[in-house]
């Protein structure tokens, strides 16, 4: 539709409108936006996935070797069962690139994040509840390059600032906003995560991303986003 020369207000209400099934992985939110592709239509090919995927139940776990979950994502946990956790667009810049978003500045080996909208549209629980996120990760992923985060609220947005190293584990510098979290195997690619007791606010969990991590250009990715109440 875009070279066809339709406009981006257009496009962006039959996203919203049309019934369609849109990839939304990391890969492929870095290929629209080389194909040029604008952020607003993006995240509304990302919002419709997410509100189209929102609710779905799936079976709890029953033993290691039968997974709880075949589709690669988080999931949290409610009333025993395991329900999707929706992810969100994240903007971000890595490298030796000076940039600042709100007020969260960045230095070299550092990562800025920043999401739109000031909220999670998902509360998983409150600072009462013993929480529990299932993550069903890519073949070639680890656990433990997913990161915890703490989303602070900067006007109509959320920003987060972590260090990079390699495929994102940490090494050193600013990790004002990783928190540390357990896990446990549960199946094949299939982890039950323990999150640590969190105040109320906004959280996320940060997948590794399958691009390279080192180069100064603006990326795209997805971070799965959720609130915690008092």
């Amino acid at each position: 539709m875009l070279k066809a020369g339709f406009g981006e207000d257009v496009i962006v209400s039959m996203v919203k409108a049309q019934p369609a099934e849109y990839s939304t992985g990391v890969d492929d939110l870095i290929a629209l936006k080389g194909a040029g592709v604008t952020d607003k239509i993006i995240t509304a090919m990302v919002e419709r996935m997410a509100s189209g995927d929102a609710g779905r139940v799936v079976n709890p776990p029953s033993s290691e070797g039968n997974a709880p979950v075949t589709d690669v994502g988080v999931y949290w946990k409610k009333a025993g069962a395991w329900i999707d956790l929706p992810p969100e667009v994240v903007y971000f810049k890595t490298g030796g690139v000076l940039w600042h978003v709100g007020t969260l500045g960045i230095v070299k080996n550092d990562i800025n994040g920043h999401i739109n909208q000031k909220h999670s549209a998902t509360q998983i629980g409150s600072i009462r509840d013993f929480l529990h996120l299932l993550v069903r990760v890519q073949e070639a992923d680890a656990i433990s390059e997913y990161q915890l985060l703490r989303l602070h609220v900067q006007g109509s947005s959320r920003e987060f600032r972590t260090v990079t190293g390699g495929v994102f584990h940490v090494s050193g510098g600013a990790t004002r906003d990783l928190l540390p979290f357990e896990s446990k195997k549960v199946a094949p690619r299939t982890y039950e995560i323990m999150l640590p007791q969190l105040r109320p606010g906004e959280y996320g969990l940060f997948p590794p991303p399958s691009s390279d991590a080192t180069s100064s250009s603006g990326r795209i990715g997805k971070i799965y986003s959720f609130r915690i109440a008092k």
